[in-house]
């Protein structure tokens, strides 16, 4: 019997064919920064070109079908480039920062409801006119408002206008070693500046400029976080997920609490997904399947289907991975009432098309990466791993069933997820079997609350039994944590050993699926390189000798780093487990692989305020001293400033021969910008930890 002819994803996914030029081209656009010109010159030859092939010959098409299928691709690519170039606003000529000097006035209309922070209150602003010389200019473009907290009029609103005359500044990394890039995430959302505004530096003006369907989402939002807030007082960690679960609204989120569900692989229960997305479609082709009338027009079910899950994504943010999930289910729901029923993997390339046409910086996005990957893992591997064993009782078959979806899932996402987070979460099964299906019994009691508060009595009995059930999962969830062995934390990963890394799992995944013998070479000689890779990189960092100033505002942070060993000095809030260590210092020891701190190095000699590490000589000044100019100048190669001490860069000149002055990010702006004047009038070298990001020097023993 002859074996069945097994068509290629790749021809049963059209979309895939257009997918891959499309993201060669914004990738391209992105790292090489194309012209317009030669962009647009690109795509008009092609499209010439492909045109010319439909006057030839039928026959001639067919022998020429390759080359026909390469400049198609070209064409393609060309398109991702023009995408990609119009989507950044540095092209804009409308872009405010095209026009603005430090001392013109901006008119800026308040773009969502104002975030309250530790500190202040953050908003987004779009920029409306600027104000130059008595001229206005028209402009676009976003800018982050922070407003002093203790006093902020409570009226600010959605769609209010302010003027303010204050200098923007620009966002910036920290420039911390292997920081998150702050700066380009931004950058990605059309946001170059930010400004923090004292009471004296804006004003409201009387217009306003409301749009009326983001003015319905933010409504409904307020409304829906209400009816929780009034009905959930359970606690404040209950309440916080409750909002989380249904509407992706994380501002009252515990940290812990939030760390607890990362450390145990159920983030993703509170970082609104396709899994939510998928638990209302379904409840959604139920409910209008039932409604008279309704349910006898598959084109009316259609359209309140997905009218009811756009708004929804729009509820929540819009995330990337809710948009996924909402226009590949748009591709599920018109192909089915089309009646055709395409390739699941066509349909997740199409969503996936239209995103990255929309925005291709989506692809760059976390949520984005991880939906789609959590989503082919779970087609391509979730049916072999389920066949593993076989339950004939129905409860222990749908929790294998749903262990099978957890693994699969996890197959293509953690390499990914220990590159971005450094870590993994070894009980991750056992979290998700409970917390998955709580989480989807409690996103269905939150809906039914906000549906029936008005009901006397139904809103507190809901309100009350959704609290309990998020105390339960959150209660499950922080004793899993705890265990020890829960995750396993601050592991090292580069953009090398990921791609490594997934060559390994994609060959020996292939092999176990189709018995392909090129698979498994693939996957052993991929998994001998990622192995010579990581002793290499295990070689380095034994051998590495680093002198680290880091940029921790309004603090103090240095490490003295000899091998995996690090000797820390600063101000001692930052040796305790918190938001400023995870944040500026714990990326930079994963980073390094600094396992151990030490009290003291071997290769660390100090006297007083005096360091020799290998051959530098350091100076520390963090509090007031006072220098006798002798005969002779004193060499060191570098001096450390901080904490604001009150000197002069001249006297310390006069006493030291310094290769360099470091002022760190504990200093004032003020004080940092008298001693770069000095250093400029004395040619003096000097680095600004907070102008230019945290100072790392390699030291030779």
């Amino acid at each position: 019997m002859s074996k069945p002819f097994d068509i290629p994803v790749w021809k049963k996914a059209p979309f895939i064919r257009l997918l891959v030029p499309l993201i060669a081209g914004i990738l391209l656009e992105w790292y090489l920064q194309i012209s317009v010109a030669a962009c647009l010159t690109g795509t008009i030859c092609f499209s010439i070109a492909y045109g010319l092939f439909f006057l030839f010959p039928v026959a001639v098409q067919f022998k020429l079908q390759f080359l026909q299928a390469t400049i198609l691709n070209l064409l393609i690519v060309c398109f991702g480039l023009l995408v990609t170039w119009q989507k950044d606003m540095h092209h804009n000529n409308n872009w405010f920062g095209q026009y603005y000097q430090n001392d013109d006035y901006l008119v800026i209309r308040i773009n969502e409801p104002l975030v309250e922070k530790s500190k202040s209150y953050k908003a987004d602003g779009y920029v409306e006119a600027l104000i130059h010389h008595d001229k206005v200019v028209k402009t676009e473009g976003k800018v982050l408002l922070y407003f002093a907290k203790d006093t902020l009029p409570t009226g600010l609103r959605y769609g209010d206008k302010i003027i303010i005359n204050k200098k923007l500044q620009a966002i910036k990394n920290s420039g911390n070693p292997g920081a998150f890039n702050y700066e380009r995430y931004a950058a990605f959302q059309s946001v170059f500046h930010n400004v923090f505004l004292q009471p004296k530096d804006w004003v409201q003006l009387d217009e306003k400029n409301v749009n009326a369907f983001r003015q319905f989402i933010f409504s409904s939002r307020e409304a829906i976080l209400s009816v929780l807030q009034k009905n959930i007082s359970s606690g404040k960690d209950e309440l916080g997920i409750a909002e989380a679960l249904l509407i992706g609204y994380t501002n009252d989120l515990d940290k812990d609490l939030v760390q607890a569900y990362s450390n145990t692989g159920v983030v993703h229960i509170i970082a609104i997904s396709g899994m939510h997305l998928a638990l209302i479609y379904g409840l959604l082709v139920w409910l209008f399947g039932k409604i008279p009338l309704i349910n006898k027009s598959t084109i009316t079910q259609v359209i309140l289907i997905l009218a009811c899950l756009w708004i929804f994504s729009l509820l929540t943010g819009a995330a990337a991975s809710v948009l996924r999930s909402a226009v590949m289910f748009t591709f599920i729901a018109v192909g089915k009432k089309i009646s055709k029923q395409s390739s699941i993997y066509n349909s997740l390339a199409g969503s996936a098309l239209v995103m990255l046409c929309y925005n291709p910086y989506f692809l760059w996005d976390v949520g984005f990466q991880l939906s789609y990957l959590a989503v082919v893992g779970i087609i391509i591997f979730q049916k072999a791993i389920y066949n593993w064993f076989y339950f004939k009782n129905k409860l222990l078959d749908e929790i294998w069933k749903l262990m099978a979806i957890s693994l699969a899932a996890q197959v293509l996402t953690f390499p990914i997820c220990i590159y971005y987070f450094h870590q993994f979460p070894n009980l991750f099964l056992v979290t998700n079997i409970v917390a998955v299906p709580l989480s989807g019994v409690i996103l269905f009691v939150e809906i039914g609350l906000v549906a029936f508060s008005w009901v006397p009595f139904a809103g507190s009995f809901l309100g009350t039994l959704a609290g309990w059930m998020v105390w339960l999962m959150n209660s499950i969830i922080r004793l899993v944590s705890e265990v020890s062995f829960a995750v396993w934390d601050n592991i090292p990963s580069s953009v090398a050993s990921t791609w490594l890394l997934y060559a390994v799992v994609i060959g020996v995944g292939m092999w176990l699926l189709n018995q392909s013998k090129a698979s498994f070479r693939m996957a052993i000689i991929s998994l001998l390189a990622f192995v010579i890779l990581q002793a290499w990189e295990n070689w380095k960092i034994r051998q590495q000798q680093q002198l680290i100033v880091y940029n921790v505002p309004q603090h103090q942070a240095i490490d003295f780093v000899a091998g995996n060993d690090f000797h820390f000095v600063g101000d001692s809030i930052l040796l305790e487990d918190g938001v400023l260590q995870n944040f500026h210092l714990k990326p930079a020891r994963i980073a390094f692989q600094l396992h151990k701190r030490s009290d003291s190095l071997q290769t660390v000699f100090q006297q007083l305020q005096f360091y020799q590490f290998g051959n530098k000589k350091i100076l520390l000044i963090d509090k007031p001293l006072w220098f006798e100019q002798g005969q002779q100048k004193i060499d060191v190669d570098l001096i450390i400033i901080s904490k604001n001490p009150p000197l002069n860069i001249s006297r310390l000149a006069a006493v030291f021969n310094c290769g360099k002055y470091i002022f760190d990010a504990s200093n004032s702006f003020r004080r940092i910008e008298q001693w770069q004047k000095d250093c400029t009038d004395l040619h003096l070298n000097y680095f600004s930890i907070p102008a230019s990001g945290a100072y790392v020097c390699n030291i030779k023993i």
